[in-house]
């Protein structure tokens, strides 16, 4: 069966210079496994602004029609990947990459405080588990640009005809290199454990994206 997913990180935003989830991004979108034959992988980092995920989400959705979205986002000072389940009606005034920051409190005026995510909790915490990372269930995804676009794409996924599935994943500013053999006190996530996890994430997501 075919299925397509939307793959999505963001890029550098105030306050930080290196964004780990645009490299997950581009390398889980070069993958080519068995569990994948069948699927489009379609691979967008988002400019850390709002104005980007209003302008590029819903062309993207027009454009490609993607069964899933499988989306990442930093949290810097999260020591594990956090597993967001629902996305809230906030939004913080601080400046996004363009330097602008909202005026709104909220995203959807007079709509609800919180929408309950399409996403696979368990399983990916099961994938998470099974890569040997650190991970968690998470009920709140910040009011930044993270949550702002767990807000944007819940609703698509809540659409008839939306994606079916509708995952985000906040990881931690990770190692650049390996964590030399045998120091496992408290040790970071690296790049290579995102990418282990990464890749399970992405097979849950195919799979479910084909039901």
């Amino acid at each position: 069966m075919s299925r397509t997913i939307l793959l999505t990180g963001f890029g550098l935003f105030p306050g930080a210079p290196f964004n780990p989830t645009e490299t997950v991004v581009r390398k889980l979108a070069r993958e080519r496994r068995p569990a994948l034959a069948g699927v489009t992988i379609v691979p967008h980092i988002f400019r850390t602004s709002y104005a980007a995920v209003d302008r590029e989400l819903p062309l993207l959705l027009r454009k490609y029609k993607p069964d899933a979205v499988l989306m990442f986002g930093l949290a810097q000072r999260a020591p594990y990947l956090r597993i967001e389940t629902l996305a809230r009606n906030a939004v913080a005034r601080m400046a996004d990459a363009d330097r602008k920051a909202p005026m709104a409190r909220t995203i959807a005026k007079g709509k609800a405080d919180t929408l309950t995510m399409r996403t696979l909790a368990r399983p990916l915490l099961a994938e998470a588990r099974a890569a040997r990372v650190p991970a968690a269930l998470s009920r709140d995804a910040g009011r930044y640009l993270c949550n702002y676009l767990c807000w944007r794409a819940t609703e698509a996924a809540l659409k008839t005809g939306g994606p079916h599935v509708a995952v985000f994943i906040h990881v931690p500013l990770v190692r650049r290199k390996p964590v030399p053999s045998g120091r496992t006190k408290n040790r970071r996530v690296t790049m290579p454990d995102l990418m282990r996890a990464g890749r399970g994430f992405l097979r849950s997501v195919a799979t479910a994206a084909g039901r």
